[in-house]
């Protein structure tokens, strides 16, 4: 059955109003989602382990009765590591180093300088005490997500990472607490959901509250997230994968193809773009796409999320390709032509890019070494991806000597009976000298 795939140009008249149906985009939970993450956060508040416990068994299917059959130890984590197969014991360390390699890059220090007259200004770097990290759990499992969302924290120097992850039927995943092991996790607690946020968030007779929470998770986690977000930091509340591939003509059509079927078998909402200024090559992606697509193990997820979010569209210039990913803002942004460098000042928004015909979008996903956690749904516009930064407070720094204080007094002083606060105004003008 050949796929039906949404096409259209950038010299349309309807361009704008074809690209704005192609983007829009849902992600506000219904009033029956809401509600039910309300009664469960504002349960798990109340009632702390006993809830958890309580959700889980019911959402999970499980049959506990304390908090202690709910968390793993390090010796099991450090079993699951070990009892791997040594080709994906291999390749997990091996995307763990890089994946700590590449964030040590990002690490900040503090920082100082002295003016002329001894006033020290500067900047302290601190990081969290205790952070929480959601793996998803039940259709996928996602050792992946483990790297990226527990090693940034680890490169920063929290002190305590939580992870939860939830476990339907009481199914471990050994590569999930493989990779927890590799990513220097604290404790796992084999929990999800809204209940897992909430005990994240508030913490509970076992669970200890963090500072912060990270991962990607189902409608209910995200809701979840959204609603403890003050109590808490967040990462982001995340849409669906994205991909957005720009090539010139020049790459194989099957590769290209299949990076688009690399998003869209995330799940039916994913969307797959690809953006070339030859209307040939679209004709031979179509083509490959039809081709391979029987060959997929998910390509009734494919089929889906590409007849409905999918598009394959003609840019009549580099400058309207240019302008089309700045519109789209992707989370993952191929750039498969010849000369990637070239076009990379020109884009301004995009939580990843890829360049280059050799580097498809998957590396990224698992060892090149960036972090796969990134903005979705045109959030690159204000977002980055996520990062060591995102472990780390920042405290201002101010020591002023005494010629310091008297001078920017002043200025203080001014400033103040200017917007009639004349406490401040006074708290400053005791430290002028006369």
């Amino acid at each position: 059955m050949t796929l039906s795939i949404r096409r259209f140009s950038s010299a349309q008249d309807d361009f704008a109003s074809q690209m704005d149906a192609l983007l829009s985009w849902e992600s506000v939970s219904d009033t029956g989602v809401q509600q039910a993450v309300t009664d469960i956060v504002n349960d798990v508040r109340r009632r702390g382990d006993a809830a958890v416990i309580e959700y889980t068994n019911k959402f999970d299917r499980m049959d506990v009765t304390a908090m202690a059959d709910l968390e793993l130890s390090q010796e099991q984590l450090q079993t699951a590591l070990d009892g791997l197969p040594d080709d994906q014991r291999s390749a997990l360390l091996a995307a763990a180093e890089r994946v700590r390699a590449y964030h040590e890059h990002q690490k900040q220090d503090s920082w100082r300088y002295s003016e002329t007259d001894g006033t020290v200004l500067g900047q302290k770097i601190t990081p969290m005490d205790r952070v929480g990290i959601y793996v998803p759990g039940g259709k996928a499992a996602y050792p992946s997500s483990v790297l990226m969302n527990a090693i940034p924290a680890h490169v920063a120097e929290v002190q305590e990472i939580i992870m939860v992850v939830p476990t339907p039927d009481g199914e471990l995943n050994q590569l999930v607490l493989a990779a927890a092991a590799a990513a220097g996790v604290s404790r796992v607690f084999t929990i999800g959901g809204a209940q897992a946020v909430a005990a994240l968030a508030y913490g509970t007779e076992t669970v200890p509250g963090v500072d912060k929470i990270v991962g990607p998770g189902n409608i209910y986690v995200a809701t979840a997230k959204r609603m403890v977000f003050g109590q808490v930091g967040i990462d982001m509340i995340a849409g669906p994968s994205e991909i957005l591939v720009v090539c010139d003509g020049g790459t194989n059509p099957d590769w290209i193809a299949m990076d688009l079927f690399s998003q869209a078998e995330h799940d039916e909402d994913a969307q797959s773009i690809l953006v070339s200024t030859d209307s040939d090559f679209l004709d031979q992606v179509t083509a490959s796409i039809n081709t391979l697509l029987p060959t997929m193990e998910r390509a009734d997820i494919i089929r889906t999320s590409l007849t409905n979010r999918g598009a394959l569209i003609h840019a009549s210039s580099e400058d309207d390709a240019v302008a089309i990913i700045n519109r789209i803002a992707p989370e993952h942004l191929e750039l498969s032509v010849a000369d990637p460098e070239a076009w990379l000042p020109s884009v301004r928004h995009a939580g990843a890019i890829f360049m280059g015909r050799y580097t498809a979008e998957a590396l990224g996903d698992y060892c090149a070494g960036p972090n796969h956690v990134l903005p979705t749904s045109g959030t690159a516009r204000f977002s980055s991806p996520l990062g060591v930064y995102d472990f780390q407070k920042r405290s201002s720094l101010i020591m002023c000597s005494a010629d310091g204080a008297s001078e920017l007094g002043q200025v203080a002083s001014t400033l103040a009976r200017g917007e009639f606060l004349t406490a401040h105004a006074r708290s400053a003008e005791y430290r002028i000298k006369d």
